[in-house]
């Protein structure tokens, strides 16, 4: 018995060995122990997974045509030329800030340390910003997927912000308006954000707009919502579909009025 407990110890050894070997010299390997980098490897076709890994910053002209995982690394900046076709993930980091020329597919900046996004950034995919300690957003900040700003400490949003999909702010304590002739292309999701007391005029909701849990108590002239109106446990729970519907004219509720 002891014999083929002590064989399994010896065979795990030995394959660990094995791995070590088969790393050494791969573009993850150079990176982690700081060696001299070819253009070669600076050109990533897949994914490039960092992890947990003990870094502080990546190679100048790194271009990674999957997803870059930096989750719980300890990396605190990121290069100018920075491309990443896929998502990248900060989540769990002490990042505070990013490069004005970051090229992303979608950016995770849950839970990390960021302060402030570079002016006109553009997202293809998905922004997520849950839980982070950001104040504000940039002028020209463009989202082609979702806005989650869940649990942040946002204050305000730019006048010209655009979100091609969702915009999620829940429980966002911190934000008590909306800015004027703000278009959202999927939902709006308000659900729980106390501190906002009315809809800004010229809004427009591609998708549904959820105000459960909200002290809003009017709707305001024009609003277009081409989805559902969510009012559980809200103010405006109060009114009835026929108030509502007028008071928003001459704009229009394609969807349903849902009480829960």
């Amino acid at each position: 018995m002891k014999k083929e407990i002590l064989k399994r110890i010896f065979d795990f050894l030995e394959e660990k060995e094995k791995k070590s070997h088969q790393t050494k010299g791969t573009l993850l390997w150079k990176i982690v122990f700081n060696e001299p980098l070819t253009k070669e490897d600076l050109n990533v076709k897949g994914d490039l997974n960092l992890s947990m890994k003990d870094i502080t910053s990546l190679p100048k002209g790194l271009k990674v045509g999957g997803n870059l995982n930096l989750e719980w690394s300890n990396i605190t900046s990121l290069p100018e030329g920075l491309e990443v076709v896929g998502d990248l993930s900060l989540a769990y980091t002490s990042i505070r800030t990013l490069p004005k020329s970051l090229k992303v597919g979608s950016l995770n900046l849950m839970r990390s340390e960021i302060e402030s996004l570079p002016e006109g950034l553009k997202v293809d995919g998905v922004l997520n910003l849950l839980n982070t300690g950001i104040k504000s957003l940039p002028k020209g900040l463009e989202v082609g997927g979702e806005l989650y700003l869940r649990e942040s400490k946002i204050e305000s949003l730019p006048d010209d912000l655009k979100v091609n999909g969702n915009l999620t702010l829940v429980y966002c304590k911190e934000l008590t308006s909306l800015p004027e002739g703000l278009e959202i292309g999927g939902d709006l999701i308000l659900f729980g954000s106390e501190q906002i007391k009315s809809l800004p005029i010229g809004l427009k909701v591609g998708g549904n707009l959820l105000l459960q849990y909200t002290t809003i108590k009017s709707l305001p002239k024009g609003l277009e919502v081409v989805g559902d109106i969510m009012l559980e446990y809200s103010s405006l729970n109060e009114l009835t579909t026929y108030k509502l519907r007028k008071m928003i004219q001459p704009g229009f509720i394609k969807g349903k009025i849902k009480r829960g």
